[in-house]
């Protein structure tokens, strides 16, 4: 196995690109070379040049060493040719590697030129020939041979954003220092620029810190930790101690092999929330004296850090000082997210520092805390970087935004001239499921799958073009709640980070699905040669759903494996080698149970789908809404999804719930005609850890005319921690038209997650019959 030091090197030769029946063999055109991200432009030629222990590798001076002896070694480890120190007398084929930044105007841009006699690669910085080789990198088949042959081509590339960002969570659960270098590895082989190091939080410390010993002795580890998901109650533990720490040894070393890589490490040293673990250490640093515990389930806790006590103060000062001297980019991230003021509102000392500050409220006493914080780390030479709520109460000059809970606060703060970073929930969390089967691998919540993903746009329509250049990038986070080791982090992030490379790096323009699939296909051995088992869950079975004649639901199935049949049944039955073939979507016309699965032969070779429809009075039917609904869990569907015969399940952001922030729902169906109505019903999500909360009240009322209404059913106990199934039988009654009332809970209690906020009321399938 080669050495850390050239493994990236080592990575692209073992691809197989199947590259040669894609090329031309005449006139130059442009075509779909096996590249990812994809290049700005990229035109073959027909001609091919010829790799061979002939073949010099010249740099120009200035180049570091570790690109030009990593490439020349990751040549002769795969191919077994040794790239000659300078052009033979009996041979003149050479590899040129130079700096140009005439020649190339764009920072991280190259050009890439291969014909008969020579490989061109023209930086117009360090960074720019370091991705021109990454890029002739996977155009280099696998193999020993005394020849290799690359195809002829001229490729002009430069990434689209400058900030290129992929997050790794280590305080619920860390990862050995050789892990993260192989995911540097990976990261800089699809130039992602960014590796933000999220370090510390409630679950523990992971970080190293001298002057303070008992974030190594106590903050650093747990007494035991949550077993299944958080929202399963009562909760489960393992009884088993946890944690670790990263030395600063360690990681000085991980920010010269990323630096190596042309990756900026950003920490993050979570403030003034998300504190339990110190605060455990150094109780004195809280609002209430303690005792306190690291954290053994994941969540959000009202104990933070007290920022009326000067002591907060010069224990964090003194942290950042040793984290700013370890990590010389010129970010530093302060998390400052999801900080409950709960104990701010009844501490003394936090009440004096708002009156003596002149501050309105505990929001300004967060953002008294960032702006203090952020002074510092001007001193330091730091930027501040931090999640959505550093808008709370006012944001510090030059902060610069990263916008999670949705697009909203990056709008906001690009408006507002600052920085912003984008990495909305919904679109780019790789601890949500990829796909909708309940049989997948244990996850957060929510859907994003890989083609979800790949459709993301990072820049808001709504910012003109000066508010759009804020917008200084995307990133993806991975939080490991549900990520215990390498292996099921690997089969969360890849291939997810190959979309997330092409939208950060290609222009949006040529965007096309299908074939971006094609080229994570020819990837899988790239991953696979670095002990990365990426997940093939984007060729599972996938549907679509839409009104087909009088609003009943037509049902399309579709899976991007190749040669392989689908075969379903409509019974409830598994489908088997002789159930039917699915060649058309499917009109459903009463309630059923489609499964079907893909089949090899007589083999099925991916898991069961399955999809339950319940057709009733209700189904396709118009329906009105008195208020509408919010953000993105109904992923912009008509109201149709109302009434189209499926119920959500608990991925909650596949499309089939609808909710309501801090408003009622007060949904309106019509008929058509007067109708016997014997049975009325929803489902209500109660998910609490994630701000959902179920309606006070459910009623349901029938009118024969759309004026007068008359209640016929009232429903107020949603006991269920998850789905509230709400079917009631009535006495018949007659009526042309429903009126759903579901009563939002308001604002979310104290000592709940959110308190003070608005609550979600989501509802799926409304039914009449």
């Amino acid at each position: 196995m080669l050495s850390s030091s050239y493994r990236l090197w080592m990575l692209p030769l073992l691809v197989v690109l199947g590259w040669v029946g894609l090329l031309p063999t005449s006139q130059a055109q442009t075509t779909e070379l096996p590249l990812l991200p994809r290049p700005v432009q990229a035109t073959t030629t027909g001609q091919v040049f010829t790799l061979s222990q002939h073949t010099a590798l010249q740099a120009s001076p200035g180049l570091p060493s570790s690109q030009v002896d990593g490439f020349r070694q990751y040549v002769h480890q795969m191919s077994g040719i040794a790239l000659a120190p300078k052009p033979t007398k009996r041979r003149t084929d050479v590899l040129v590697l130079q700096l140009d930044s005439a020649a190339v105007q764009q920072p991280e841009g190259y050009t890439l030129t291969i014909d008969q006699r020579r490989v061109t690669v023209t930086g117009h910085d360090e960074a720019g020939v370091f991705y021109g080789l990454q890029t002739l990198s996977q155009l280099v088949p696998p193999g020993k041979a005394d020849r290799v042959s690359l195809p002829g081509c001229t490729i002009t590339d430069y990434p689209r954003f400058p900030y290129r960002g992929m997050h790794l969570d280590v305080s619920r659960h860390m990862f050995p220092v050789d892990t993260i270098k192989k995911w540097l590895d990976v990261l800089a082989f699809y130039k992602i620029n960014t590796f933000h190091w999220h370090l510390t939080d409630d679950q523990g410390w992971r970080i190293e810190i001298k002057k303070y010993p008992r974030l190594q002795t106590v903050a650093a580890y747990r007494n035991e930790t949550l077993i299944g998901h958080k929202r399963n109650l009562p909760h489960r533990f393992d009884g088993q101690r946890y944690g670790g720490y990263y030395s600063q040894d360690e990681v000085r070393e991980l920010v010269r092999y990323a630096a190596q890589r042309h990756i900026t490490i950003i920490p993050e040293i979570e403030m003034p929330g998300h504190a339990s673990a110190a605060l455990a250490a150094y109780p004195e640093l809280g609002c209430t004296g303690g005792p306190y515990h690291t954290a053994t389930f994941w969540g959000v806790f009202d104990d933070v850090y007290c920022a009326g006590n000067e002591a907060t103060f010069t224990f964090l000062t003194d942290v950042l000082d040793e984290v700013a001297a370890l990590f010389p980019g010129q970010y530093l991230h302060i998390g400052g997210d999801e900080c409950p003021k709960t104990r701010w509102k009844v501490c003394p000392k936090c009440q004096r520092r708002i009156q003596e500050e002149h501050l309105r409220d505990e929001r300004e006493l967060q953002s008294y805390f960032v702006r203090r914080i952020s002074k510092h780390l001007a001193t330091l030479h730091k930027r501040l970087l931090g999640w959505d709520e550093i808008l709370e109460g006012g944001l510090p000059p030059a902060a610069t935004v990263m916008s999670w809970t949705g697009e909203q606060a990056g709008i906001e703060a690009a408006r507002l001239g600052h920085d912003v970073v984008m990495t909305p929930e919904k679109q780019v969390y790789f601890d949500y499921f990829q796909t909708l089967y309940p049989t997948d691998s244990l996850a957060a919540g929510g859907y994003t799958p890989l083609q979800q993903l790949y459709r993301y746009e990072p820049v808001p329509a709504e910012l003109t073009p000066a508010q759009a250049r804020h917008v200084r990038g995307v990133q993806a986070n991975v939080w490991t709640e549900y990520m215990p080791t390498p292996g099921k982090l690997e089969y969360m992030v890849f291939p997810r980070l190959l979309a997330l490379a092409e939208i950060a790096w290609s222009p949006p323009s040529g965007r096309n699905y299908p074939a971006f699939l094609q080229r994570v296909r020819t990837h899988d051995a790239v991953l696979h040669a670095q002990g990365v088992a990426p997940s093939r869950t984007y060729d599972w079975l996938t549907d679509s759903l839409w009104a087909g004649p009088k609003g009943l639901p037509m049902l399309q199935l579709r899976t991007t494996a190749a040669n392989e049949v689908i075969r379903f049944t409509t019974d409830g039955s598994a489908p088997t080698p002789q159930s039917a073939v699915y060649q058309a979507p499917l009109a459903i016309r009463e309630s059923c149970v489609v499964q079907a699965a893909v089949f090899e032969g007589s083999t099925q070779v991916q898991p069961l789908y399955r999809r339950e429809f319940t057709l009733g009075l209700s189904t396709g039917k118009p329906v009105t809404l008195a208020y509408p609904v919010a953000g993105s869990y109904h992923q912009g569907r008509p109201l149709w999804g109302l009434v189209n015969g499926v119920a959500g399940s608990p991925r909650y952001n596949e499309g089939q719930w609808y909710g309501f922030s801090g408003t009622d729902l007060v949904a309106t169906l019509d008929l058509g005609d007067v109708q016997q109505i014997r049975t009325l019903g929803t489902h209500v999500l109660n998910y609490h850890w994630q701000k959902m909360w179920p309606p006070t009240a459910l009623v349901f009322a029938v009118s024969t005319d759309g004026v007068h209404y008359r209640e016929v059913y009232r429903h107020t106990q949603f006991p269920a921690n998850g789905i509230n199934p709400v079917r009631a039988t009535i006495a018949p009654v007659t009526g042309r038209y429903v009126r759903v009332t579901a009563l939002n809970q308001g604002t979310i209690p104290a000592g709940e997650y959110g308190a003070g906020g608005k609550a979600w009321l989501l509802v799926d399938e409304l039914y009449v019959n």
